[in-house]
This record gives C-alpha cells, sequence and structure tokens, in this order.
C-alpha cells in the first residue's frame, strides 16, 4: 500500500471543540502566548504555566473525536496512513489511528523535571488523587517533580527528525488545519519527494506552491472531499 503522510494542525480538532491557538479569538488572544507556552514563561511563573495546561486537559476530556478524525482511521484501509500531528490533544488516538507521533507533545501527559525520558499519562499517573488531571509545581510522581510534556517556544522539537524521516517517505502528503506558520512542522512541505502529490485541507488556507492542490474546507468536510479524490484513483 502507498504511504499517506497526514500533517495536522489546530483546524484538525477546531470541529471538536478544541480552541485554537493563532485565529482570532484563539488562545493567544485570551492568553500571552509567552508566559504560558514559553521556556521563559514556565521559568517566570511554573504555577500559571500549570494552570493553563490543567484547564485544557479538563477541556480535552470532554471533546470527541470529529468526522475528519474518524475518515483517517478509514483510510488506513486503502493507505500505510501516518500522522504527524502539531496538535498536543489525543482525539487522533481515541479515533483510532495507528501510526501519530506528536511535534508538539502530548496534553495528557507530564515528565520528570530531572529527567525527560520518564513521561507519565494523567490520569493513569495519578490514581487516586482529588484531580488526577491537575498538576502544580509541587506534583510529585515516582519521586519526581514534573512539567507538562510539551514543547513550549525556545525549546527543540524532539520529533522534527523522526517527522522529516516519515515526510520523505511520502507517496501523498496532505496538510489538514494549519497557517503553515510555525516552524519547523511547516518545513516539512519541503522534505517531501518531487512529483509526490500534496493536498491541503484548510476553510482560510494559506498562500502555496502551485502543485499543492488546495480544498478550501473545514477538516471533516475537506476530508470527505480528499477520501473520494483517493479512493477513485
Amino acid at each position: 500500500m502507498k504511504n499517506l503522510v497526514i500533517s495536522t494542525g489546530a483546524g484538525m480538532s477546531a470541529e471538536s471543540g478544541i480552541a485554537t491557538f493563532r485565529d482570532a479569538g484563539g488562545l493567544w488572544d485570551k492568553y500571552p502566548v509567552m508566559d504560558v507556552a514559553s521556556a521563559d514563561g514556565f521559568a517566570r511563573n511554573p504555577q500559571l504555566v500549570h494552570d493553563f495546561y490543567n484547564r485544557r486537559r479538563h477541556e480535552l476530556v470532554h471533546a470527541q473525536p470529529n468526522a475528519g478524525h474518524k475518515a483517517l482511521v478509514a483510510l488506513e484501509e486503502h493507505f500505510n496512513v501516518y500522522i504527524i500531528t502539531q496538535n498536543v490533544d489525543n482525539l487522533h488516538e481515541r479515533a483510532g489511528s495507528a501510526n501519530v507521533l506528536h511535534l508538539h507533545g502530548e496534553l495528557m501527559k507530564v515528565r520528570a523535571m530531572d529527567n525527560d525520558s520518564l513521561v507519565y499519562t494523567l490520569p493513569d499517573a495519578r490514581k487516586g488523587a482529588a484531580d488526577p488531571l491537575s498538576t502544580s509545581p509541587d506534583t510529585i510522581i515516582e519521586g519526581h517533580r514534573v512539567r507538562p510534556h510539551i514543547v513550549f517556544f525556545q525549546e527543540a522539537v524532539p520529533n522534527i527528525e523522526k517527522a522529516i524521516e516519515i515526510a520523505s517517505h511520502a507517496d501523498i502528503f496532505v496538510v489538514i488545519g494549519t497557517s503553515l506558520a510555525v516552524y519547523p512542522a511547516a518545513s516539512l512541505l519541503h522534505f517531501v519527494p518531487q512529483g509526490v502529490p500534496v493536498y491541503y485541507i484548510d476553510p482560510n488556507p494559506a498562500q502555496v506552491p502551485s502543485y499543492v492542490h488546495v480544498i478550501k474546507a473545514t477538516a471533516s468536510q475537506g476530508l470527505a472531499q480528499l477520501t473520494d479524490i483517493l479512493l477513485k484513483k
């Protein structure tokens, strides 16, 4: 089967009620980005950062995968589907996608402050706690203080090399719900082999090279159209 590589951004989860960051009215309009999502901000006020991601977790547990997430799962019957996501939610996994690589971390996980390799999944890691989804600078798991398992601004993106490797083996490449303004994720387009079909699904698409097939639609609507295109081919 052909390798279908999908790069998803905030628009992928917008229909599930997950707030986007960069759009008008998005999270960055409500919270100063460098206060809640940067290494400097975490150093200045770790409690504020913990509180911000605690709220995001409580919102996420009430969200459900949308038709777009489910469409990607259905495509696994016809393609080797690999998802590279900028999203920190777990909706791709909850929908049933088998191969998901998170570039910017995972909201439902925390990691040890003194050992990046020690990653814990909430709420399992805090069973019995009054609020197992919430953490603070004083939270200790297995003897370690923890931080959100999020790639903050000013930090390297650990999975970008793996993402580049996946993109470089694509037979079909699809970008969904992203402004293509966030690097290094936006650079993945440059590693797709020449001549490989590239599709871009977004209701407000950014400017892209002429070889990219633009589908101006939401994730669920666009994936319905894309599925028809791919299966007809």
